[in-house]
């Protein structure tokens, strides 16, 4: 409950709950067959064929897990960002490969680590249909004020 203002006026308004911010795929998450299952602040969990994704060898590409895993990550930074009326940029990824894959599908499960007002830490777990681990991600976002972006484009 808000206190009186101190001028005897009403008091401030209670500030408005920030809608949450929902998923919307890029390019390549589109190219790369990314589809989304969860979306919280809690969790995002996506799936992903390797079929497409694959480099070389046959094998699910590092950089496709890199990419999807960041990806994810970033959504579910933004998603808790929105809770706040900031956006995230990231700032910092890193991922061990524990095996490979040469076809199926993968989950891609983010959960965090760290929600703070200034930076977010998430885990991303990428695994295969049999639950095996093939990539543990770590991804720290900033969160920023949101930039409105200007009604009509620069010359």
């Amino acid at each position: 409950m808000n206190s009186p203002a101190k001028n005897g006026s009403d008091p401030a308004p209670e500030p408005a709950e920030h809608a949450l911010w929902k998923i919307t795929l890029g390019e390549l998450d589109e190219k790369m067959g990314v589809k989304i299952l969860e979306e919280s602040v809690e969790r995002v969990v996506a799936t992903m064929p390797v079929e497409g994704n694959r480099q070389s060898f046959g094998l699910l590409h590092g950089g496709a897990s890199l990419a999807v895993g960041e990806a994810v990550g970033s959504w579910a930074a933004v998603i808790h960002a929105s809770t706040l009326g900031k956006t995230a940029v990231g700032v910092d990824v890193s991922a061990t490969h524990h095996r490979s894959a040469r076809g199926g599908l993968v989950t891609i499960t983010a959960t965090p680590i760290h929600l703070g007002g200034t930076l977010t830490t998430h885990e991303v777990l990428i695994t295969n249909e049999a639950g095996q681990r093939l990539c543990t991600l770590r991804i720290t976002n900033m969160l920023m004020r949101r930039k409105h972006q200007p009604a009509t484009p620069n010359p």
